[in-house]
């Protein structure tokens, strides 16, 4: 019955300790009984009830779906076949070929394997890199919290009178989407990390070289999607998705200041771009003699918002001034203020007619005849709030109205929100004092050169490269304190 390979195999199997000879001979029947009927058997049902049949009667410890299939899929590649096969894992997916068998990740962790470099071929590290991501992606994602909130939103859509308020059943549906699509891509990978270090390990004490190689592949593989999804865990705010409009407005410095905003919106720019968002000017007042009052820029792209959130603050320049002759010190400062779009969400603000004054005038700074010589700028005050919107980046009148009324809109938004959530004081208005004592960052360019975050001590000495868009660290260390902040709290 047995090929010349079975025969050798059979023979290892006598020598191995522990396990009774009958059981070794019954599961190596069984492996390569399936091994002929892969290519024999035409009904892929015949085939589903024969690898049903082989798990009932493989011996416990190979009862591995990963170690089974990895024997077979090899098999099944040299006849063409490896689609039907996994045609067939999808259809016996929750039967019982799918266990729960291999180690959890918090197991794996506490099993202190040492995390060597990606380019190690080392499964032990890949694995315990997995670990590692899914342990950080809980608690950024506050895991409890978050499955206790989905339990809420499964009782919420079970309710008979959801869809008497439509808008808000869609809402919940939306929220109940994104949820549960964040527990399960952390479940899955767990499932995945679980499967492949069983595998690995039942490899590892057969001497199945082949086997590990292809266990130690799979876990190189999850470590990077494990890394990707560890980032993408970071943006876990309620509005981290949506897209921004980011505000800079100069501070103390006259002149100097509104350089250093002009700076910092062409640093905002390169740095959008190099995301790949798509950035729109809305709003442009320049100085008298150089640089910017203020400025407002859009940013539209995957998690926009989840991204510029932590710019938010005031940023200080230290630097010799090229508008001193003299070539003295000089100290800048520049506020910047981030507020989301929120025009899919549920949270619409009613503006009425009545409540608005709409100024238009003559928009500023340069673009020859026409725009500094027609009314095509428009300012938009919100009386109740006293809140201002103004746009004076484009020809149209209407256009600049368009888009001056969405500043607005997401401006009243956050107030909103803010107001439910009692924290006033990050109101885009209300900026604070823009001076000493208030920065979040300083960039020193003279006497020395260093960009230094205030808030989680983050620094790089190359100030050029900060300035020309290149501020993801100081990003992540930003979003990684907040989250690390909300999970002691």
């Amino acid at each position: 019955f047995f090929s010349e390979q079975g025969r050798e195999e059979l023979e290892r199997w006598e020598c191995m300790s522990g396990m009774d000879w009958a059981w070794k001979r019954r599961s190596l029947c069984w492996l390569h009984q399936l091994e002929q009927l892969t290519h024999l058997t035409a009904s892929q049902s015949q085939f589903q009830t024969h690898i049903l049949a082989l798990q009932s009667a493989v011996h416990p410890a190979y009862r591995s779906e990963g170690y089974l299939w990895s024997r077979w899929r090899r098999h099944l590649a040299g006849f063409g076949q490896e689609r039907r096969l996994c045609s067939t894992i999808s259809a016996c997916e929750g039967s019982a070929l799918y266990s729960d068998e291999g180690p959890k990740a918090e197991e794996v962790a506490a099993r202190g394997w040492h995390i060597a470099h990606e380019s190690e071929s080392d499964w032990r590290s890949h694995a315990a890199a997995v670990a590692r991501s899914v342990k950080l992606m809980k608690g950024r994602m506050q895991w409890k919290t978050l499955l206790s909130k989905l339990k809420q939103l499964d009782a919420e859509l079970e309710r008979s009178d959801l869809w008497q308020d439509s808008v808000r059943a869609a809402h919940c549906t939306s929220e109940h989407g994104a949820v549960l699509s964040r527990v399960k891509s952390v479940k899955d990978i767990e499932a995945q990390l679980a499967e492949h270090v069983y595998l690995a390990e039942l490899a590892h004490d057969e001497h199945d070289l082949e086997v590990e190689a292809e266990a130690t592949q799979s876990l190189a593989k999850l470590r990077k999607v494990a890394k990707e999804k560890e980032l993408a865990a970071l943006f876990c705010g309620a509005h981290d998705e949506c897209s921004c409009f980011l505000e800079v407005q100069a501070g103390a410095g006259g002149t100097e200041s509104m350089d250093w905003a002009a700076m910092l919106i062409r640093m905002y720019k390169l740095w959008s771009s190099n995301r790949g968002f798509n950035v729109t000017v809305v709003d442009e007042m320049f100085g008298e003699e150089a640089g910017i009052k203020r400025a407002t820029i859009r940013l539209d792209g995957e998690f926009a918002y989840g991204y510029a959130k932590t710019e938010a603050g005031v940023h200080r320049l230290v630097r010799i001034s090229p508008f001193d002759s003299s070539k003295r010190r000089h100290t800048s400062f520049a506020a910047v203020a981030v507020v989301p779009i929120l025009s899919n969400s549920g949270l619409q603000i009613q503006i009425n007619e009545s409540d608005l004054r709409i100024d238009r005038f003559c928009s500023g700074g340069p673009g020859g005849q026409h725009a500094n010589k027609t009314e095509s700028a428009i300012r938009i005050v919100h009386l109740p709030t006293g809140i201002t919107a103004q746009c004076q980046s484009e020809r149209s009148q209407h256009q600049n109205k368009q888009l001056a009324m969405e500043v607005l809109q997401a401006r009243l938004q956050q107030v909103e929100i803010d107001r439910q959530a009692h924290a006033s004081a990050q109101l885009t208005q209300s900026l604070g004092e823009i001076s000493w004592g208030n920065q979040i960052r300083s960039y020193v360019l003279q006497p020395y050169q260093m960009v230094k975050d205030l808030r989680t001590q983050y620094e790089v000495s190359d100030p050029s490269a900060v300035l020309d868009g290149d501020i993801d660290g100081f990003i992540f260390s930003a979003l990684s304190m907040s989250i690390a902040n909300d999970s002691s709290e």
